[in-house]
């Protein structure tokens, strides 16, 4: 059981911006506060700085930098975190400049709450690969080189005697750690194809994070997961067995929260854990309704669905906290087609629980076909498999066989269609 800090590390946010752009760099800072608590910290000020691009130097300008150095000594703070990407050089410039104060760009203040919520062996091993392939070559400066031994935000994950490896020898772990997840996603892919047999329909739920996913999958199946008021509280997927109104079984993953600017490596360090979208039947969108940048979240969430191949799927949008929030403002932002459905629900009360039922049910059935088989006797594995996955509206038990009547998907069609009756 992870525990909470007790003591906060105070921070300041630091934000870019062309001309126009402060309301969009206010959200994004807004945001990386939220993240910046997340891990543990807390926001003692923010600094922005309005020019055409980011310094290739130092990000800000020197008189810029020059009153962040004052903030900091003034009010003893240790860290300064940037919502721009920082390049290796950037942070070492940064940091002399600053002296005793670590630098942090947005990613790898998300690697270190990735680390600190990973619990499954993948997730460990994820984390470590994409530290080691994003934040290594940029844990300099100071002397301090890339020790982790200082402790706080920005220096958990695979420990030190793993990141104070020789950088001749990052190579040599790199390719160890993906070794050690090929592995783990052969047996992952193993599972998947076992799921696949089985006909069991598949819904995933994605969102931006914190969108109330995990609350959703413990309301409905009482998977027991944590649940918080957290940016990216979940991380490891969840995958649960749920019986639609009509009898049938469809299985429930909750997947890791997306967030606008997920850096590019990130989702190739998590690609397994993604694909339960891409492999999934039918997509489960939540949008947190009460949020103001609910529609902002969703675009998000279609974009990054979109680069992972998975936009095209049968969709039910689900607008959670609908208790805290007029969610009809959200609608027309959701309707995109026929195929599409939206609901209105609250993971935390229960309310609109049957009418998203309802609606997964509708969504289950596309596709599908009502058939008649005739299964021999000794095939008793085949009439169970349909009690799983299918809507059984009779069954016959004769000499020659199992006469059953059901309703079935593509997949179920495919296992059965030899028994088939004319």
């Amino acid at each position: 059981m992870k525990t909470e800090m007790t003591e906060k590390i105070k921070a300041v946010l630091v934000g870019v911006h062309p001309q126009g752009g402060e309301e969009e760099c206010s959200r994004q800072l807004a945001e990386l506060a939220r993240l910046l608590d997340t891990a543990g910290g807390e926001c003692f000020a923010t600094l922005t700085q309005m020019r055409p691009s980011p310094d290739n130097r130092t990000c800000i300008g020197s008189g810029k930098l020059e009153e962040l150095k004052e903030l900091c000594a003034a009010n003893g703070i240790e860290l300064a975190v940037f919502d721009t990407e920082l390049s290796p050089a950037q942070i070492r410039n940064i940091e002399d400049a600053l002296g005793e104060v670590r630098v942090l760009d947005r990613s790898m203040l998300i690697l270190d709450i990735f680390a600190y919520h990973a619990t499954s062996a993948e997730g460990k091993l994820q984390v470590e690969l994409a530290q080691l392939q994003y934040t290594a070559p940029r844990l300099v400066g100071k002397g301090t080189a890339m020790s982790r031994l200082g402790g706080g935000i920005g220096t958990r994950g695979p420990g030190e005697s793993k990141l104070e490896i020789d950088r001749r020898r990052l190579k040599e772990k790199e390719q160890i750690l993906k070794e050690q997840l090929s592995e783990l996603e052969r047996t992952r892919l193993t599972m998947r194809a076992a799921r696949d047999r089985s006909g069991v329909m598949k819904v995933a739920i994605v969102g931006y994070t914190n969108a109330g996913k995990s609350t959703l999958l413990n309301r409905m199946t009482g998977a027991g997961i944590l649940a918080e008021d957290k940016l990216f509280a979940t991380l490891d997927p969840t995958t649960r067995k749920f019986s639609l109104p009509s009898g049938m079984e469809i299985l429930l993953t909750d997947t890791v929260g997306f967030i606008r600017k997920l850096p590019h490596h990130l989702i190739k360090a998590f690609k397994s854990t993604l694909d339960e979208a891409v492999y999934s039947d039918i997509l489960m969108i939540l949008v947190d309704a009460s949020d103001p940048e609910a529609g902002e979240h969703l675009a998000v969430t279609e974009q990054l669905l979109s680069e992972l191949g998975a936009s095209e799927k049968p969709t039910l949008y689900v607008l959670n906290k609908c208790d805290k929030a007029d969610e009809s403002l959200m609608r027309p932002a959701v309707s995109h087609g026929d195929r599409d459905r939206v609901v209105s629900v609250s993971a935390l009360t229960g309310e609109g629980m049957d009418e998203l039922c309802a609606a997964l049910e509708e969504l289950a059935r596309l596709g599908k076909k009502k058939i008649k088989l005739l299964i021999p006797n000794s095939d008793h594995a085949a009439v169970a498999a349909l009690y799983r996955s299918a809507e059984v509206h009779s069954v016959d038990y004769g000499n020659e066989g199992t006469t059953v009547v059901a309703t079935v998907d593509d997949k179920m069609f495919g296992m059965m269609k030899k028994y088939l009756v004319d």
